[in-house]
This record gives structure tokens, sequence and C-alpha cells, in this order.
């Protein structure tokens, strides 16, 4: 017999049982929650690079200041989606930062996404980097629209505005216009200088008595109060702008009315009352535990330093995580109810028991 079969034998048997072996490892992973790692899906959670949101690249194609501290970039791109009114994106900044805007433009003009943003001085960076960086011939990225604040069927509205505000309302205004219906405005700001898109409203309203412009600097604050007392049952209000505003309309809002807001950032963190608990780490085969006042994405980020995150407010959707098991108490401005079912942001989110576990 030659020297060289008992050899060819033995690597015959040797490939052979590995291939048994890891047929046998792949059902075991298969049908086990627990050993080696849990047969769950392909993870949404914790990897940037496994994401699948679609983005489209678009150039900026005029730059614009419509009143003092405020930017307006026109976005020209190929096949973005459409959109209505109340809508707004997630522009990925050349630096890798995430921030959300309101579409404030037309929603009939094909493949065109216009967007206003004010500076910040004491913010985290986001509008600062719109102001200095965006300039015309700069290319960008944006994620598809979103609306959780649409504008809807009433036979009355009225809107309820603080400065920048504006943006997802501006939209509403035209279609309203267009259309014939009843709709009134309060508009306040700082000064006339620093309100955005005057000019435009006043053409709108044509003479029609609709909109009341208050100037902090000239007229105090507006009253929210007298604005809401003057509808009637049935109107629609949309209030956007900074939360005191929000809060007064919310307190002052008579029987009948429906309210819609939109806010500038997410609600309040933790709150008084808030409780610990704890979060196992799937994946990870970890449990890190979160006290009262501090976030998921704080504790968690201690232990798995990878897991991306950029707004920390509940817009963006960057540290998304998919949710195994316990229950959520929602405080985002971004996921649908339906995603909310198996998801959460962890930046602002919490756990309503005492724990949760993460696909992480």
């Amino acid at each position: 017999m030659s020297p060289s079969r008992p050899r060819l034998r033995t690597v015959v048997l040797v490939a052979g049982a590995a291939l048994l072996a890891r047929r046998a490892l792949r059902r075991r992973i298969q049908h086990s929650p627990l050993w080696p790692l849990p047969a769950l899906e392909e993870p949404v959670s914790g990897h940037a690079e496994r994401r699948t949101t679609t983005t489209w690249r678009v150039l900026v194609t005029e730059r614009t200041t419509p009143a003092e501290g405020v930017v307006q970039l026109r976005l020209k791109g190929t096949g973005l989606p459409a959109w209505q009114p109340g809508a707004h994106l997630d522009l990925l900044l050349p630096s890798g930062l995430v921030r959300q805007y309101s579409l404030c433009g037309d929603p009939a003009e094909p493949d065109t996404y216009t967007i206003a943003t004010r500076l910040v001085e004491d913010g985290r960076g986001g509008s600062r980097e719109v102001h200095e960086r965006l300039r015309e011939g700069e290319e960008v990225e944006v994620r598809e629209p979103r609306n959780r604040f649409p504008l809807t069927g009433a036979p009355a509205h009225l809107f309820v505005v603080g400065g920048i505000g504006i943006t997802p309302v501006l939209p509403m205004l035209r279609a309203l216009a267009a259309a014939g219906t009843d709709w009134r405005l309060l508009y306040g700001g700082r000064s006339r200088a620093s309100m955005p898109f005057l000019d435009e409203i006043e053409r709108l309203d044509a003479g029609g008595g609709r909109v009341t412009v208050v100037p902090e600097d000239e007229a105090g604050r507006p009253d929210t109060a007298a604005a809401l007392a003057d509808t009637a049952p049935g109107t629609a209000v949309y209030c956007c702008g900074p939360e005191p505003l929000m809060d007064a309309v919310a307190a002052a809002l008579p029987d009948g009315r429906t309210l819609h807001l939109e806010r500038f950032a997410a609600a309040a963190g933790p709150s008084a009352d808030a409780t610990a608990f704890e979060v196992e780490l799937r994946r990870s085969g970890r449990t890190v535990q979160v006290p009262a006042d501090r976030s998921v994405l704080a504790a968690v980020r201690e232990e798995v330093p990878y897991v991306p995150y950029s707004c920390e407010q509940g817009f963006c959707g960057t540290c998304r995580q998919r949710v195994v098991e316990g229950e959520v108490d929602h405080r985002d401005e971004l996921l649908t109810d339906s995603e909310r079912a198996e998801a959460m942001l962890i930046c602002v989110s919490r756990c309503r028991g005492p724990r949760l576990v993460l696909d992480l």
C-alpha cells in the first residue's frame, strides 16, 4: 500500500468530522436562545455599519438669510422622496453630526428640499456647522422626511408659533391659503428682525387680519389664552416653539379643540420620581445599572463604548436599539407607534419597570 493513502484517509476523516461539527454547531445556535449567542434576527443595534437607512446626496444650490441669525438652504437632489407640510428630515453634516430640520419649502417642487436654522450660540454644534460650513456648492446627505406634525382637516386652524418654529408651519399656511380654509396665526419672536418669513406671511394674509405678529421688544409676549379663547369648537391648534410657549398653550386650551405640538427638543429628562432599573445587553452578555438621574445611553456606553449616538435628544434615531423584553417609557420625537412596539431611542427613553433587555 502506498504510504500516501493513510495520510489521505486521515485528511478525509478530519475534514468530514469538521463539516459535521459545523453543522451541529449551526443547528444548536439556531435552536438555542442562550448558547453560544442569542438566536435572534440580524441585529440592528449598536453597529452603525449594519444600518440600512437610505440616504440621498443633495447639493446646496442657494443660501439666504431670511432673518437675523437664520440661514435658509435650498437643497437639490435626484429622486428625493415626496413630503407633506409639517415634515422634517435628518441632515447628515460633514462632521458626522445628525440634526433634524423642518421642511419649509414647497412640497410640489420636485427634487428640492428647503430648510432653515437659527444659530444657537450655546448649542451642541449642529447649527454652528450649518451656518459656518454649508455654502452653495457643498454636498451633504439627507434621510427620508418624516412627519409627526401633519396638517389635519378641520373647520378652522390656529397656529401659535415662536421664532424659528415658523418653519414647519409655513407650508401649512400656504396650503390653507390656497384652499381658502379658515386659519389664523399668532407669531411671536424677540424682534421683527429676528422673525423669518414675515414678508411672505403678510402676503399670504393679504390684509385679511388673520396674522398677529408680536415682537417681544415691542409688545411683550403673545397672549395665547386670548387667542385660544377666540377659537370655535373643532378648531385644530398647532404650536411650535420654545417649551414655555407650548406649556402655556396646553394649559389654556379650551375643550373641543385639538392640540398638535412640534418640539425643538425632546420631552423633559428623568422626572423627580424617576427610578433606577437594569438593562441586559443580550448579545454582549452584560447587565448595566441605569440610575434615576442618568440616561440608558450614558450607562450603556460605559460598558459598550462603540454604541453610536448623535443628537442625544430623541430626534435623529442614531442610538435606536431593538427591545427584546421590557416595557419602554418612550420619550422621543421620532419613532412611529409601530416602531415603538419593538425599538427605543436610548438617549432619552427609559424603562417603566425594573428591567429591559436590548438586542445589543
